[in-house]
């Protein structure tokens, strides 16, 4: 369980860095978003490493990067007016059922 604890910390690590490169493109802050980004690139890239410790892999990374990229999506749509149809969802949908198999199937 300890494993899966550190992918879920590098998972919200790994929204953090798209989420500060945006930050800085839209605010007067850019030095300190861009700083946040590469602290939350590090962080998340730590904790996967330790994750990859107790889990195959193919597994942590296509966890990581399917959590990553689900919640990044959520973000963009609800926060930066990113669109939002019926195929992007699927899109999503697919994602994250993918990574409920995964975890399933360890």
């Amino acid at each position: 369980m300890l494993y899966w604890t550190y992918l879920i910390i590098a998972s919200i690590f790994e929204v953090g860095w798209p989420f500060g490169l945006k930050m800085a493109d839209v605010s007067t802050a850019k030095v300190s978003w861009i700083a946040f980004s590469i602290a939350t690139m590090t962080l998340s890239g730590i904790f996967l490493f330790l994750a990859q410790r107790g889990i195959a892999i193919g597994t942590a990374y296509a966890v990581w990067s399917g959590i990553g990229a689900s919640c990044t999506f959520v973000i963009g749509v609800l926060f930066f007016a990113d669109t939002f149809n019926m195929m992007r969802l699927l899109g999503i949908v697919m994602i994250v059922t993918g990574v409920v198999l995964l975890k399933m199937g360890h």
